[in-house]
């Protein structure tokens, strides 16, 4: 099994306490209201959101993904961090044994909030990912992420 990390940035004007609300902590409500075109629904299948619990991401008819399914690894709402691990779906391509994310976010000096995002693939004996391959996923959570900041914008009480 091989090892490969590819590591995101993101500024926003969104305040970093009220994104991280949005993006992960009513996350199975908001996303698929927000951007039903990319999300289905969200369904909890064990556990009570903390660390452990997975859940499952439905996609819409006409999207490359069907599912897949996640187990949360660590979520500190103090700090705003949430990490992930992809274990069952079609992100996998067939490749990837697992996906993890570290997602963290941080106050800006203006207001807004600077997001990080670490993915790690763990692939398969002899595989070997390209940026290429994770750009349509990359893209999806951007467009997502970009849905989500518009969204706050436009409802300051949200």
């Amino acid at each position: 099994m091989g090892v490969q990390t590819f590591t995101d940035d993101i500024k926003s004007p969104v305040a970093a306490s009220r994104l991280f609300k949005a993006m992960v902590l009513d996350a199975d409500i908001l996303l698929p209201k927000i951007v039903p075109e990319a999300i289905k629904n969200v369904q909890v299948v064990e556990g009570n959101g903390g660390p452990g619990t997975i859940k499952q991401i439905n996609f819409p008819e006409g999207s490359p993904l069907k599912y897949v399914k996640h187990r949360v690894d660590a979520l500190d709402k103090e700090n705003m961090t949430y990490a992930y691990t992809v274990v069952e779906g079609d992100a996998l391509m067939g490749k990837v044994d697992s996906i993890s994310y570290e997602f963290k976010l941080s106050s800006a000096p203006d207001g807004g909030s600077i997001g990080k995002n670490v993915s790690t693939y763990n692939t398969k004996p002899g595989v070997e990912i390209k940026e290429e391959e994770i750009k349509a996923g990359k893209n999806m959570a951007e467009g997502v992420f970009k849905a989500v900041e518009a969204y706050l914008l436009a409802n300051p009480d949200a």
